[in-house]
């Protein structure tokens, strides 16, 4: 399979180390593209819910596969989230092209850019960080309940349902909650002066323009790859929503060893340069 030139990739939401992640489908996306940035925007690692008994290889690969992107020279922009909130202490660290940030600006063709995980505007996050962590287990939990069901719907030619989705449709204050979050994120962005503002955290992928009194902006949201497996494009000036579909990327695909580790990686993923890299820096 040819892979796409893209200029920025943002995924958001990964959640890896949790039941309800979708690894082996990003790994074939990552594998499909062929981007001069990345922007992993928060909750790529699902520290809150980390746990050693459950940590399949597909998880590793895609770790692997960000390395590799990197050793080719990729500029990765790791975006903190509250996921993974323990990484925010080494915000600004570096590491080749591989960057550690809590927010970011881009500009991106004469127009600036502002990436954040935007769990700022979460007040949960804010004031009962406990009670978001006891909801982030039974989300994982209502997934992974989500797939058995689908398995057995699939097994009788049954179209696939998402318990999330109708839950979320049918609690008012969850589709305010989403309204208030690209509001906010809007405002704020028109206030910096900013062309364009990304977040991720609500794992609800959009792209629309929101107009205020003071100004407009082009909102987006690269949603996540728990349930709607989706991401972030711009290329040619545009950016546009990629939406995974299983058709896209045949069984002839998948046998040619598209899930395989038999890339040379040594070659490219020297340890000895990274620990030159990591000595570099600290040097500095």
């Amino acid at each position: 399979m040819d892979k796409r030139n893209v200029d920025v990739v943002v995924i958001s939401d990964v959640h890896l180390g949790t039941y309800g992640c979708h690894a082996k489908e990003l790994l074939k996306y990552l594998k499909s593209i062929k981007p001069k940035t990345l922007i992993l925007n928060g909750d790529i690692i699902d520290i809150w819910q980390f746990s050693k008994s459950y940590w399949p290889e597909s998880h590793m690969k895609v770790i692997r596969k960000l390395m590799k992107f990197v050793s080719e020279g990729v500029q990765v922009h790791y975006l903190t989230g509250n996921h993974d909130e323990m990484l925010r202490k080494f915000d600004g660290m570096e590491m080749g092209t591989f960057h550690l940030q809590n927010k970011l600006i881009l500009e991106l063709d004469g127009k600036k850019a502002w990436f954040f995980h935007g769990d700022v505007f979460d007040v949960t996050m804010q004031h009962s960080k406990w009670l978001a962590k006891l909801g982030a287990v039974g989300y994982d939990t209502l997934i992974l309940i989500n797939s058995f069901v689908n398995w057995v719907l699939t097994a009788f030619g049954r179209e696939k349902m998402s318990f999330s989705k109708k839950i979320k449709a049918k609690f008012k204050d969850a589709v305010k909650f989403i309204n208030s979050f690209e509001q906010t994120a809007a405002e704020l962005a028109i206030e910096k002066g900013y062309h364009y503002v990304v977040c991720g955290h609500i794992h609800q992928a959009e792209q629309r323009e929101i107009a205020t009194e003071d100004g407009k902006v082009t909102y987006l949201n690269s949603g996540d790859w728990v349930e709607n497996l989706t991401a972030l494009e711009y290329q040619d000036q545009n950016w546009t929503v990629f939406k995974y579909e299983h058709q896209h990327f045949t069984k002839d695909e998948l046998d040619e060893g598209l899930l395989s580790d038999a890339e040379d990686l040594k070659s490219k993923l020297d340890i000895n340069i990274l620990l030159q890299n990591i000595k570099y820096e600290i040097a500095q």
